[in-house]
């Protein structure tokens, strides 16, 4: 909690506004709460549960560029790094010390929007998605006033702290100013960011995302707080993945029988594992397009994801691939004894 609370508590008592005065010390009762001392926040919750408090409700978002997501609960496996480093931005969130604004900058399916719905979720916060094509404009000018109009609308909200604002695919407006390939019309509209960022309420949480890190101008990754890198993902982060992606499937599907060794190889044989964003979309064609009197055909039709047609693989050559012989009959239909036996033939 921040001197700056006490002093609006004490500001807004002596103003007599009683509602400027009662949101500032269900921030305050927030704090407590989200620090551990629950019966503290309790007791000041209690004081102000009379029939006239005021309590913050969800309010109606009426914007041409603002739209609420839903939140997900589904699982979201990230590597350790990320992990800390997301675990390491809530913490600065809600120790309030000014740290507010992020960017998560990786490749597509890497799982950066997932992630700043998980994170809206962990906050108790509402999530806000500013549709940033939208902003640009063909009309000359017109670009860096709809930022300058949709940053309005973002300080204007009545309880920042309710709201996590994302940025999805901020490269969209923000390009470097002085690139010579770039519109002239984009270097406007990024000096007008880098404005709108100086004066946004330091109450809101802003997180932009982007797969063109390396073509942001240095003057608006300064304003940032922080950067996350989300192609941090090791060959071993990505095969434990797609086993948690699977599982999380699998349990939906009363017909299929899990074999995570089987499955393990199979997503081994990739030469390049594809990013969380593509397994999730692969394991779940696999299983959905699977036959229903087949307990292991998904296994047999992500093989074909990762490798072609199993039916066009000799059985040696599937042997060779490191599958033994009851995986060939799982993946083939063969019965292990005609595998067996055509091997030794061969």
């Amino acid at each position: 909690m921040k001197k700056k609370n006490i002093i609006n508590l004490i500001k807004y008592y002596t103003e007599k506004n009683d509602l400027l005065f009662k949101n500032e010390a269900f921030e305050i009762a927030r704090f407590f709460d989200a620090h551990g001392d629950q019966e503290l926040a309790e007791y000041i919750m209690s004081l102000l549960s009379d029939v006239n408090t005021f309590v913050p409700q969800e309010i109606e978002i009426n914007s041409s560029f603002m739209k609420k997501l839903e939140l997900t609960t589904e699982p979201l496996p990230l590597p350790e790094l990320i992990t800390g480093d997301i675990k390491g931005m809530i913490n600065a969130i809600n120790h309030k010390i000014g740290m507010n604004k992020y960017i998560f900058e990786g490749a597509p399916g890497t799982g950066k929007t997932e992630t700043v719905k998980q994170i809206a979720r962990l906050l108790n916060r509402q999530l806000l998605s500013i549709e940033t094509s939208e902003l640009v404009d063909s009309k000359l000018g017109q670009t860096a006033k709809n930022i300058v109009s949709v940053f309005d609308e973002i300080n204007k909200l009545r309880y920042p702290t309710n709201y996590v604002i994302l940025l999805d695919e901020f490269d969209t407006i923000a390009m470097d100013r002085v690139n010579e390939n770039d519109l002239r019309e984009m270097g406007r509209a990024t000096s007008t960011i880098l404005k709108e960022l100086d004066r946004l309420n330091e109450g809101i949480v802003l997180i932009a995302t982007t797969n063109m890190y390396n073509k942001f101008d240095k003057a608006l990754i300064r304003r940032f707080d922080a950067v996350i890198n989300f192609n941090r993902y090791t060959r071993e982060d990505l095969i434990d993945i797609a086993e948690i992606i699977l599982n999380s499937y699998l349990s939906l599907f009363s017909n299929a029988r899990r074999d995570i060794r089987l499955f393990r190889k199979i997503i081994n044989l990739y030469e390049i594992i594809p990013y969380p964003g593509d397994l999730k979309n692969i394991i779940k064609t696999s299983l959905g397009f699977s036959n229903p009197n087949s307990e292991y055909d998904y296994l047999t039709r992500l093989f074909s994801h990762v490798k072609g047609d199993v039916k066009k693989y000799a059985l040696t050559e599937l042997y060779d691939l490191g599958f033994t012989v009851r995986e060939i009959e799982t993946l083939t239909g063969i019965s292990k004894s005609q595998v067996s036996r055509e091997m030794k033939e061969d």
